[in-house]
């Protein structure tokens, strides 16, 4: 990347306090402050905070003399747990309570944070769902980035909210009661988490309404249903605080300085383009898994800094390594999805079934409720000798390893991009938020995958993976997947189109207004 001003500039950087938004995050601060020459605080709810601590050891909160974290309040009750907190109760709660703590961080920060050589705050890096950091950005006076964690698409999803309840698709006005249960005073999402945790269909929930086809949407690929938009929307409540949320976070998209995308310009044409109609400067900036393969050495003592709320099992790659090219199926349904035991079972023997080694992560909490996490002990003595179970592990690393073949995922944008990046194909079973989107995508105008029914059936699963690593269908989207992988490879070197756009955003965006 080209040269950049001497002054050392300030990014805080705000992710929203979950996995899947802290990461990418971090991937970006780490861009800002090698090529930028930025000054990094990477803000954790103190919640997240302590979890890193617990995951990873205390050293993991000591950072770089120029790459710090700090926490802040989340404004939920103290908790010691280690898992995912419940989604709308934290979407909501930083929402209403974060701001004032955060600007006592910046005060402190401005102040030198006692810290001698730290530099006052020149800007803001937030994930775009924690806009609460606008407010901040405008009484400093200072710019600020809005960063979308999503895929363009899914993004563009989640702006026609407004669109679908003035089409009068939403709020949902059909819901069958499931088991017979009352669950008028659940949110969209509470919904959504019980419809995939049980043994149940679409219709079950809203006896098909979800097949509805939404009709043309600028940018968004034809033929789109209700369920394959994000699934924040899945409530019969126009006052849903999932989906006030959403409303309330895309609204001030527009304030915004500028908008990240983890994406890439080819992958997302229409979607990009109809974006760049509705927001003043949009840019996009991945894969950032490339990205960060291609600008920073792995050596770099930045590259170190991990924010992994889960024990990293390391031993994967070893056994990656004792196993042949294009063999191995890679399962992970990443940091929130969860399911009934009943599916963790069909998943298993789908598996078991194929008779390909596979990889399989399954964290602790990837059961919900008061379902045991238990696989039959027929499927641990059969499967001993060609699979491996770990609770978290590297996974931008096993995407890239020659040894997978394709990848069993719930869809979240981070898994997706590193897939694609990786060249993987993928077996889709999206859970909520944007991945039906992603799902759709991947299965139709990318060419790179095939969806498993939410219902989960063993042999279905047995058969889609059969399809993908020796059948035509899976040939061709093998050699579609390592297409788009040169095509992100392409977009993230010097001249890249990814690569570019950083560079332009650091210069014209992040210092445009220092030194005047």
């Amino acid at each position: 990347m080209g040269s950049l001003p001497s002054e050392k500039p300030h990014a805080v950087c705000v992710p929203f306090p979950a996995q899947g938004h802290v990461n990418p995050l971090l991937k970006l601060a780490k861009l800002l402050h090698t090529h930028g020459g930025f000054h990094i605080t990477f803000v954790l709810t103190e919640f997240n905070y302590r979890r890193l601590v617990r995951s990873q050891g205390p050293e993991a909160v000591k950072g770089l003399p120029d790459f710090q974290f700090a926490a802040i309040p989340d404004g939920l009750p103290y908790s010691d747990e280690d898992a995912t907190q419940n989604i709308p109760d934290v979407a909501v709660s930083t929402m209403k309570t974060c701001l004032a703590p955060f600007l006592s961080l910046l005060a402190k920060l401005n102040d030198g944070g006692g810290i001698s050589g730290v530099p006052p705050v020149t800007c803001i890096v937030s994930d775009a769902v924690q806009s609460f950091t606008l407010d901040a950005a405008r009484e400093l006076g200072i710019p600020e980035i809005l960063f979308w964690t999503t895929s363009a698409c899914g993004f563009l999803g989640y702006l026609c909210y407004q669109l679908l309840c003035d089409r009068g698709l939403l709020p949902l006005k059909v819901l069958t009661v499931l088991s017979g249960e009352n669950k008028s005073q659940q949110t969209g999402c509470e919904l959504y988490f019980d419809l995939f945790a049980r043994d149940a269909d679409a219709a079950d929930l809203t006896n098909g309404f979800l097949e509805t086809e939404v009709g043309p949407v600028p940018g968004l690929a034809d033929g789109l249903r209700l369920k394959d938009f994000p699934s924040f929307m899945l409530t019969t409540d126009r006052n849903d605080k999932m989906l006030d949320f959403v409303l309330h976070e895309t609204s001030r998209a527009p304030m915004g300085s500028a908008l990240l995308l983890n994406t890439f310009e080819s992958l997302e044409i229409p979607a990009i383009a109809e974006l760049r109609k509705k927001l003043p400067a949009v840019y996009t900036i991945g894969p950032l898994s490339s990205l960060i393969r291609q600008a920073i050495p792995s050596d770099s003592p930045v590259a170190a800094i991990n924010t992994s709320l889960w024990t990293e099992d390391s031993t994967c790659l070893d056994w990656l390594d004792g196993r042949e090219p294009n063999s191995v199926v890679y399962v992970n349904f990443g940091s929130i999805t969860v399911m009934s035991n009943a599916q963790l079972v069909e998943f298993a023997w789908g598996l078991a079934n194929t008779g390909y080694d596979f990889l399989w992560v399954i964290r602790p909490d990837l059961v919900r409720g008061s379902d045991a996490q238990v696989l039959p002990a027929e499927f641990i003595e059969e499967t001993k000798e060609r699979g491996l179970m770990a609770s978290w592990c590297p996974q931008e690393e096993l995407l890239f390893h020659p040894a997978v073949a394709v990848f069993l995922t719930h869809c979240g944008w981070n898994s997706m991009a590193e897939s694609i990046s990786g060249g993987v194909p993928m077996i889709c079973w999206p859970f909520f938020a944007e991945q039906p989107t992603n799902c759709k995508y991947a299965c139709t105008d990318w060419g790179v995958g095939m969806e498993i029914d939410a219902g989960v059936k063993r042999e279905e699963v047995e058969g889609l993976i059969r399809e993908m690593i020796a059948g035509d269908k899976g040939r061709e989207m093998r050699r579609k997947a390592a297409e788009w992988k040169e095509t992100a490879t392409a977009a993230v070197m010097p001249l890249g189109s990814s690569a570019a756009n950083l560079e332009k955003v650091i210069k014209d965006v992040l210092r445009s207004h220092l030194n005047k």
